[in-house]
């Protein structure tokens, strides 16, 4: 990489990062605004909040491929394009079907650069994967926090959700810039493929483990975004206090997110680390499920720590892969496959509520799944990698260090 692509890619990558959650989650703090502009149904409005899941789950899987026949930076320029497109044509529509479309095109944008953001790590710096996956997902939790806590604000200043949804649309545009630079110079900083496929990665014990992880850990993440201000509600606080108490939450894992995947990429034996972060998830939920509303901070600040399992799971798509393109393969099958996982999350939390007609079950089952992603984490804490595992197919010829 040459001296003039180094910096131009890390301000590609942070702006990349920071927007890589609003398209997601700025709905949600306007939710009950945009059914009473669209006169949207409860279907409808299930079907918006469901979306980030299906964009995931559909388009996720299909970015390494566009990546070789592309390449990976024009593929994450024509991704943001997607995103760019998507936002700002959503806050012009008044028809409820073109809004949802247009969300869909931006977060399968959002989606295919988030496969892709691994690989290009790995690409870029292979030998400080740690360090740079924990700017970038610091970043990202910091644009993530500021959609949930100033949606709403902006909205309320200048005149409605069209402005407050309109905010990330020109964020995102800005994210464009560094890339047109970087899709330009496509080829010169790619290696020469070696073929490895989403298929590939299905065939091994790896893949599917992470899969495994990345579905229990982001569950538990769709089911907390999804519920909590909703808990906390009920639990006593005013709409914003609770809005505020999701946002404390979000932010807690900023810090962490700097932090730990360095950590985990300088680590031999990360298993006390793993332990640690997925064992504040149930502590949180104990806190929560004795005294929802007097132990409401302390709940937000362990849960936020448990929502840092994101950033590790990043982490270790990087450190399980030798080569950028295995990256690339790895990232698209463990989010797509861990996605539909996902997708039970808030959907399940909400079933128990009603059925329960309280949190205490809901919380029990979150404790619960607690363990199995444990388990599946300690596995993954032994070093091993994609390429070696496939070794033995034909259609894969693993790179050697």
């Amino acid at each position: 990489m040459s001296r003039r692509t180094v910096p131009l890619f890390l301000v590609g990558l942070v702006l990349l990062s920071v927007n890589l959650r609003p398209a997601a989650v700025s709905v949600g703090p306007i939710l009950d605004e945009l059914r009473a502009a669209f006169s949207m149904s409860p279907a409808a409005a299930g079907l918006l909040t469901s979306l980030p899941v299906l964009a995931f789950a559909c388009f996720g899987a299909l970015a390494p491929a566009a990546a070789r026949r592309v390449g990976v930076h024009r593929t994450t320029l024509l991704a943001l394009l997607a995103l760019v497109a998507g936002l700002a044509g959503r806050t012009a529509t008044s028809s409820e079907p073109v809004f949802l479309a247009l969300s869909m095109l931006a977060l399968a944008g959002m989606a295919v650069a988030n496969v892709l953001l691994p690989s290009l790590v790995k690409l870029h710096y292979p030998d400080r994967v740690g360090p740079v996956t924990a700017l970038y997902t610091t970043v990202l939790s910091v644009g993530l926090t500021a959609a949930l806590v100033l949606t709403v604000p902006i909205s309320d200043t200048f005149g409605g959700w069209r402005a407050g949804l309109g905010t990330w649309a020109a964020l995102a545009l800005l994210a464009v810039l560094p890339w047109v630079g970087l899709a330009a110079r496509d080829r010169a900083l790619e290696p020469a493929p070696r073929r490895i496929g989403f298929t590939d990665v299905a065939r091994t014990r790896l893949g599917w483990a992470m899969a495994g992880f990345f579905g229990l850990q982001s569950l538990q993440a769709y089911a907390v975004f999804g519920w909590f201000a909703t808990l906390w509600r009920d639990s006593g606080y005013s709409a914003t206090t609770a809005g505020v108490l999701v946002g404390l939450l979000a932010a807690t894992a900023i810090p962490f997110s700097l932090w730990l995947p360095a950590v985990l990429g300088r680590s031999r034996d990360p298993r006390r680390m793993l332990v640690a972060v997925v064992g504040c998830y149930p502590l949180g939920y104990l806190l929560l499920i004795l005294a929802p509303h007097t132990l409401a901070v302390p709940a937000a600040l362990l849960v936020g720590i448990g929502t840092t399992t994101f950033p590790l799971i990043l982490t270790l798509i990087g450190l399980r892969s030798r080569t950028a393109e295995g990256t690339a393969a790895l990232s698209a099958f463990t989010q797509a496959t861990g996605y539909l996982i996902a997708g039970l999350g808030p959907f399940g939390i909400g079933l128990l509520h009603d059925a329960s007609g309280g949190w205490t079950v809901p919380l029990v089952v979150l404790v619960a799944l607690t363990v199995p992603q444990l388990l599946v984490g300690l596995r993954l804490a032994r070093p091993r990698h994609l390429e070696d595992e496939l070794a033995g197919s034909p259609s894969v010829e693993p790179s050697r260090r």
